[in-house]
């Protein structure tokens, strides 16, 4: 059965990262997937085509109106894939799917996947609040609705998104790609300089308001105070030298000899694995932040923000505080250097363990597989 992945991009972010991770097991006997960006191709499209799945493309501009053209695209490029079910992937991606699948030559099966947890829509742009409030009205009308998160879910559906429909499939984890790796850890720390003593503490995330870059330096600020020889990273799409704002306040706050960042990488797990603390300070928005199951997959303790399903991800294999709060985040980032290098160990080994136990990415694989069985049934 051919299974269309209309998402809203694939460019390097949790959300298509995951659906390249679904992709690289799904059982191709049985399903033959195919993948439609509304925008570009991208760094993620690039990795599924390198799978030998055919990855389409619309190329709307981000925050621009799709134009008449575009659109007209969109549903040609669906008929002509003939697919025996959709499966819409974030917000423009699941609204793009409705509209495709109304004008498709016969009734098709229709999944939503949601990857974002929600606080306040004002946090949103007003196009993205605007599709949420659709999806809430158009929701009673799709075949399955597929949340990442519990959080996610409650929220989606106090805002009136259907419950007769929805499941929730969490975020599963390559543990056999993340995974604890000394070779990995001593290479990365040289060549950032940095001694086996060193603390080392990263947050990996592209540059967005709801990742909250700026928390995770003003902690810093507050940690080098107690702990003159910890260093931090920053990886992710402009996060860079380049980024004005970030090395502005890293340079007013006096850090500019702890930070490193790094900009967009594709060596993600070796740099994981060099990690002593990793840290996740979003403000908002998450669901089931990636980078989480990604840490605590290689044995590296996460302190991480209240948000979406985090707490719940982490368990008791880390440390979790109230999101924008610098103090916080640094105090707990303190607990964790105290305990020492076996404390973190033991640590993150619990979390590996929990991560095999409940995330698998062959589990998740599963569900999916499963889900598309009964809809198509």
């Amino acid at each position: 059965m051919k299974i269309l992945y209309l998402t809203t991009g694939v460019s390097i972010g949790g959300a298509e990262l995951m659906l390249y991770h679904l992709l690289s097991k799904i059982n191709r006997n049985r399903f033959s997937p195919v993948v439609l960006s509304l925008m570009g191709r991208d760094t993620v499209g690039d990795r599924i085509e390198s799978l030998g799945i055919p990855v389409a493309h619309i190329g709307l501009e981000p925050g621009k109106i799709p134009t008449l053209k575009a659109f007209s695209n969109l549903i040609n490029t669906v008929n002509t894939l003939k697919p025996d079910l959709i499966q819409g992937w974030m917000y423009h991606g699941n609204i793009a799917a409705k509209l495709a699948s109304s004008f498709y030559s016969h009734k098709i099966p229709l999944l939503w996947s949601i990857h974002h947890s929600l606080y306040s829509l004002s946090s949103e742009t007003k196009m993205t609040a605007s599709l949420i409030r659709s999806g809430a009205i158009i929701s009673k009308f799709i075949q399955g609705i597929c949340f990442v998160s519990n959080q996610s879910k409650l929220q989606h559906e106090a805002l009136g998104y259907s419950s007769e429909n929805s499941c929730v499939i969490p975020n599963g984890f390559d543990t056999s790609l993340f995974k604890p790796s000394l070779e990995a850890r001593a290479a990365f720390r040289s060549e950032l300089g940095l001694s086996e003593q060193s603390i080392l503490i990263g947050l990996i995330g592209r540059y967005h308001p709801m990742k909250d870059h700026p928390n995770f330096i003003r902690a810093a600020s507050l940690l080098v105070k107690d702990f003159p020889d910890v260093h931090f990273i920053m990886v992710g799409t402009e996060v860079d030298q380049e980024n004005n704002f970030l090395s502005s306040l890293i340079q007013d706050l006096g850090l500019s000899n702890h930070f490193h960042l790094l900009g967009e990488r594709s060596d993600i797990p070796r740099l994981i694995a060099a990690l002593d603390i990793n840290t996740v300070a979003s403000a908002y928005g998450e669901a089931f932040p990636l980078v989480i199951g990604e840490a605590m997959s290689s044995c590296v303790p996460c302190v991480v923000t209240d948000v979406g399903d985090s707490a719940w991800i982490v368990g008791n294999t880390g440390r979790v505080v109230p999101p924008r709060n610098s103090e916080a985040l640094a105090r707990a980032w303190k607990e964790l250097i105290l305990m020492g290098n076996e404390g973190r160990k033991a640590l993150g080994k619990a979390a590996r363990s929990r991560i095999i136990d409940s995330f698998s990415i062959n589990s998740v694989v599963e569900q999916y597989e499963s889900l598309y069985e009964l809809i198509l049934a």
